[in-house]
């Protein structure tokens, strides 16, 4: 299948192209960029004038659900529903039921996604057997059955010398470590950013140091052990100076941050809204801009979706009792080009953090227009404006605080391998 994209804007920040031209697709690879390789026809012209065509996103945390919660999601649900946010790949925490840190439930993942013929599935295997923090679970088996890293999933580990083993064993796998950083004797119960905000809703709040002293020791056990440690889901200033500091010792660690941490802060729970319950907490404005500044300087590699999808009645329980999270793959791109409007991040950047900056993460091929590369694309018109509803989410969760908002900015096509799944 030959296929050309012709007139869009062509945007690869790994290539550094950012020009308005066709690009040229045959048998599931990037053939040529500009002009036709020789004696290509055409068997699909896709018309992308006043388009953006990228890379394909990658996304660092969406939860699939499947197997064991398919009353808030499946693999195939939720992959169309990415796709029909422009990401050609995902990465799925472990916290399914079974916990996925057996080779049967990384392969169970991927035979349904296979199956689903939507976005690339990369699996995180659990840290520890059943996510309980105290055991290694088989790292060499996960790597085997697919697992591109292993993560913690926001659970707590029993102590840093578990930690430490979990890191050790990783290295010797070569195996990334995924750790949301948060000391549990710190965060305790909270629900939301410890401060003004979290007093006078009377909420038990979240400080920003049960981060910033978990991002410190996740700093010396990665430069003690050699092991690669990426950092989900940052959110305060102090934590990105942290970041900064150990990557300029040398230190193998890496960060991402939420759509919508890059977006909120803790006023946005004012109104005691529970579709706005989300771990870890949104923080300060001060917090939130350095946030962004950390996705402009390259010390924050990517930013994901943090995509939780949940059923109804998750949320309808009052704030501090509502499961934690939001359906946000859909809307990602759509948020993100509000700030390039606003002259916040560039479009090189932003589509850099969707997509080569999670392939720099993972240590996976992908995330350019490279010629010979699989030809992971999307195309978005970051013009055209949507309204956020039940109709138009395809994930099974509903649970997005944007429901009825019009957002601009919609994915035309997504294809995968040369193939659209999602036009």
């Amino acid at each position: 299948m030959n296929i050309e994209i012709k007139s869009g804007r062509v945007v690869d920040p790994v290539n550094g192209v950012d020009e308005v031209q066709s690009l040229y697709v045959s048998e599931g690879k990037i053939a040529a960029i500009g002009v036709p390789p020789e004696g290509f026809l055409a068997n699909e012209v896709i018309d992308a004038a006043g388009c953006v065509v990228s890379p394909g996103f990658i996304d660092l945390c969406t939860y699939l659900r499947e197997p064991g919660y398919e009353y808030k999601g499946t693999v195939a649900s939720e992959t169309f529903a990415a796709a029909k946010g422009g990401y050609t790949a995902v990465c799925c925490p472990p916290e399914t039921l079974p916990v996925n840190d057996s080779e049967a439930v990384t392969n169970l993942i991927l035979d349904l996604a296979s199956r689903a013929g939507s976005a690339k599935v990369y699996p995180i295997g659990a840290l520890t057997k059943g996510l309980k923090g105290q055991q290694l679970s088989e790292i060499y088996s996960l790597k085997q059955a697919g697992c591109v890293a292993v993560g913690n999933s926001g659970r707590p580990v029993a102590n840093l010398s578990v930690l430490k083993r979990c890191c050790e064993y990783a290295k010797t796998h070569e195996m990334s470590v995924f750790v949301r950083p948060e000391d549990v004797s710190l965060a305790s119960d909270g629900c939301v950013h410890e401060g003004a905000v979290a007093t006078r809703l009377g909420l038990p709040g979240i400080p920003v140091l049960a981060e910033t002293v978990a991002v410190s020791q996740l700093s010396l056990l990665a430069e003690e052990t050699g092991a690669h440690i990426h950092m989900s889901q940052l959110t305060s200033e102090k934590s990105v100076e942290l970041v900064a500091a150990a990557k300029a010792r040398g230190i193998p660690v890496t960060a991402d941050v939420s759509v919508q941490h890059l977006l909120l802060t803790d006023i946005a729970v004012s109104g005691f809204d529970s579709r706005l319950h989300c771990l870890p907490p949104f923080r300060s404005e001060a917090d939130r801009l350095a946030l962004i500044e950390g996705v402009n300087t390259g010390v924050i590699d990517a930013v994901c979706s943090q995509h939780q999808p949940h059923e109804a009645a998750a949320k309808q329980a009052p704030f501090a009792e509502s499961e934690p999270g939001v359906s946000s793959i859909e809307t990602a791109l759509p948020l993100l080009l509000g700030l390039e409007r606003k002259s916040v991040l560039s479009m090189d950047m932003l589509v850099r953090a969707l997509s080569a900056g999670a392939t720099r993460v993972l240590g996976v091929k992908g995330g350019s227009l490279s010629v010979g590369e699989s030809a992971d694309i999307c195309i978005f018109d970051p013009l055209a404006q949507w309204v956020v509803s039940d109709e138009s989410i395809k994930s099974l969760g509903k649970n997005t605080p944007w429901d009825g908002i019009e957002l601009q900015g919609l994915v035309k096509a997504t294809l995968v391998d040369g193939h659209t799944v999602y036009a």
